[in-house]
């Protein structure tokens, strides 16, 4: 018997704010920089959804240490400055939060210290204070499913009462491996047929989220 949603989890990163074009970006800009050219498709299937100790550790393998740390300490400065210059919301995701009445909370690749970034940016942070959590206080970030079930145990719901917002792959991949259903969000850079898969429902307009929970 399929349990009835109880938590709504949302990755923060392409799906609250905006965000993932301006890292992309920023990424194909410092790979040109720093000796590793890379095309704005590879970036989205290196980069995106992860962790920035999985993509310090790739930059690490392809460049070595010193270059990774270059490289990441240039992509938070540079990011920080795109944010300030000019960071919105997800289109339609302030009218779908206002419209969803279950609880909710953000289970996100970046760090706390990005998130009150680019959610204080975008007037979101408030919405969600006490109930975000972040990979670095997990052993492992996506597509492992540690994130996910950390963030279900410190909200209290079974994981098969939970639904996971994502728009990359390795979202998608941690929610299914969490036990979780996702709703691929493919209104950003990830292609919708990256996002398919079991228990997955995969949409393009985010203000359709609240009916898509309700049918859940």
């Amino acid at each position: 018997m399929i349990k009835p949603i109880e938590l709504v989890i949302f990755d923060c990163d392409g799906v609250l704010v905006d965000s993932e074009r301006i890292a992309a970006r920023v990424q194909v800009a410092l790979g040109a920089e720093l000796g590793w050219p890379l095309t704005e498709d590879e970036v989205i299937n290196r980069f995106i959804g992860r962790s920035s100790a999985s993509i310090h550790e790739q930059v690490s393998a392809r460049l070595g240490h010193e270059t990774a740390a270059i490289w990441w300490e240039r992509f938070e400065q540079l990011h920080r400055e795109a944010v300030d210059a000019g960071l919105s919301p997800v289109e339609g995701l302030p009218e779908a939060l206002d419209a969803i009445t279950l609880p909710t909370c953000v289970a996100s690749s970046g760090s706390h210290e990005k998130m009150r970034h680019t959610l204080g940016r975008t007037g979101l942070y408030e919405r969600f204070a006490g109930r975000i959590y972040s990979a670095t206080e997990v052993a492992r970030g996506k597509p492992a499913p540690d994130l996910f079930l950390y963030a279900a145990q410190h909200m209290g719901v079974d994981p098969a009462a939970c639904v996971v917002v994502e728009d990359s792959r390795p979202g998608v991949e941690a929610a299914r491996a969490a036990g979780m259903r996702a709703f691929g969000y493919a209104g950003g850079l990830t292609p919708a047929e990256r996002l398919e898969g079991a228990d997955t429902v995969v949409f393009h307009d985010m203000r359709k989220l609240p009916s898509l929970v309700a049918e859940q």
